[in-house]
């Protein structure tokens, strides 16, 4: 198969034009469907941020299984550009339509997400399933096949290429199922999040100092919290404002299933997405965030400072968009030019929290 037969982009706002929309790992993993002699009825992927596995692969019409709606935009994105059919996405908390006898996985940074995969996929296929793991030999712990010997009796891996490398999972085990939830603790409320979700043994700092310092005494009646992770934040709010309408949004689909289980009224929404473009101009009152700027082993602060324009065009005159970052990210910067008044709420040696108006 020629590599090279696609145009892919990456689609992710990134401005480092150094940067490709696929890896080695990635041309291993295909150049490895490339030799097998395997006659395959049925094809799994999971983990192909931007599409090169699903192009590649698209005559064996695979079952992609993806966690983020910007991951399934950019995929769409690259099949349409190369003329190549749509696809339905699948999430790795539902059972697929139907059983897979091979599987190709991008090892993705988070631990706790590979394990889910490894849950999903071997719930989702048949006895005799060969899953093939790719990874860059630099992101490698010995955690990765820890993880793998818990679902496969025969776990190898290949010579480096490229310095890229690949786990070869055989000979499935039986009775492995696993609780994919878990459970954290924090101000006197259990939160429950599904394998992959963001700060899975502790509630992240950054939102903890967010939540001590965030200002809802303006009373306002429509709250968004955007990058919404497991809804602690959204939990708040709604203790603090228990009769306001309140969204809740993230670009994981783990995040959301989260939030949805931890925040719960009539007046509370879930969005799962990846930009603002689900609200109208001038229509929230206050937005409460602690924003991502880290992609899998990528740093890329031009998709917060995305969103920081969509808060701008979604907030009323008036409205604030609140939110916590690290102090070096120095998003201040960028906020003062799109907002009437930006001011620091709190700060301490490593976080700031902005309060931005409109």
């Amino acid at each position: 198969m020629d590599q090279s037969s696609y145009q892919l982009k990456r689609y992710d706002l990134s401005e480092d034009r150094s940067l490709k929309p696929w890896s080695a790992a990635d041309e291993l993993l295909v150049q490895s469907f490339s030799d097998s002699e395997m006659t395959s009825s049925s094809i799994g992927i999971y983990g192909d941020r931007f599409g090169y596995l699903t192009c590649h692969l698209n005559e064996k019409n695979p079952t992609v299984v993806s966690i983020h709606k910007s991951e399934e935009l950019a995929i769409s994105a690259n099949l349409k550009a190369n003329n190549l059919p749509t696809i339905e996405f699948h999430h790795p908390i539902t059972t697929l339509p139907t059983q897979m006898d091979e599987v190709y996985v991008k090892v993705p940074k988070s631990l706790d997400l590979f394990h889910l995969y490894l849950e999903h996929l071997a719930d989702n296929s048949t006895d005799e399933v060969q899953v093939l793991c790719g990874f860059m030999t630099r992101h490698f712990t010995p955690a990765i096949i820890k993880i793998a010997e818990q679902y496969f009796e025969e776990v190898t891996q290949s010579k480096a290429v490229k310095k890229a490398r690949l786990v070869y999972l055989r000979k499935k085990k039986s009775g492995t199922k696993q609780n994919i939830r878990k459970t954290i603790s924090y101000n006197n409320q259990d939160f429950h999040q599904y394998w992959g979700v963001f700060s899975a043994n502790h509630i992240d700092y950054a939102t903890q100092f967010f939540i001590e310092h965030m200002d809802l005494s303006s009373q306002p009646e429509i709250v968004l919290d955007l990058a919404s992770g497991n809804g602690v934040i959204a939990a708040e709010v709604q203790n603090q404002l228990p009769n306001s309408e309140l969204h809740l949004m993230d670009d994981s689909f783990l995040a959301v299933a989260s939030g949805q289980l931890n925040v719960r009224g009539e007046n509370v929404h879930h969005h799962y997405h990846n930009d603002l473009s689900v609200f109208e101009d001038n229509s929230l009152d206050i937005i409460v965030s602690n924003p991502p700027f880290h992609f899998e082993h990528e740093i890329n602060i031009q998709i917060p400072l995305a969103l920081f324009k969509g808060c701008h065009r979604s907030l009323k005159v008036g409205g604030s968009l609140q939110l916590v970052a690290n102090k070096h990210l120095n998003y201040k910067v960028h906020l003062d030019p799109l907002f009437a008044q930006v001011k620091i709420l709190a700060q301490d040696e490593k976080f700031v929290v902005y309060a931005c108006v409109k």
